[in-house]
């Protein structure tokens, strides 16, 4: 239980820090003055994402076997099924309706039902806020290691607003 609760911690203080802003600063240099300011990255809505479409989850009939990339199914843990991806890809999800947002690992081949384009662990689910119908319209973007390493170092160093 206690490990559920921290993965549910984590989940939400990582959302959180999706949502700073593009070119918000932290730390010393966030008192530079604006003519020497680095100048913000390209806005992320700039760019086209990975993939749109619709997506479910799957949980309690699933938890504990044998993925395809052979781990154990944990429907607490932020992961993720998808048809092409290679397995390991690491994907923030967000959910049209709301905005929330999610970094998943794919860690399995799916959805099996035709249309959908991801199977979302309940753990990512519940962050995205799911509605009770258990499908979303959402957005896929692929997430390249040294951003999900930011977004990581911001949480410890106490910065996830």
């Amino acid at each position: 239980m206690r490990r559920v609760l921290t993965h549910l911690m984590l989940a939400a203080l990582l959302a959180s820090t999706l949502g700073a802003a593009p070119g918000q600063q932290y730390g010393p240099s966030a008192k530079q003055s604006p003519a020497n300011a680095p100048k913000a990255p390209a806005s992320k809505k700039s760019e086209k994402p990975y993939q749109v479409g619709k997506a479910s989850w799957y949980g309690k009939q699933f938890h504990g076997k044998e993925t395809a990339s052979g781990e154990s199914y944990d429907m607490f843990r932020f992961t993720a099924a998808h048809p092409t991806l290679p397995l390991g890809s690491w994907v923030r999800v967000t959910n049209l309706r709301n905005r929330k947002s999610v970094i998943v690992r794919v860690n399995d081949r799916g959805p099996v039902v035709p249309g959908r384009i991801m199977d979302l662990s309940y753990g990512a689910a519940q962050v995205l806020d799911f509605r009770a119908k258990g499908v979303e319209k959402v957005r896929l973007d692929v997430v390249q290691v040294p951003e999900l390493a930011q977004n990581q170092n911001r949480l410890v160093a106490g910065n996830g607003n």
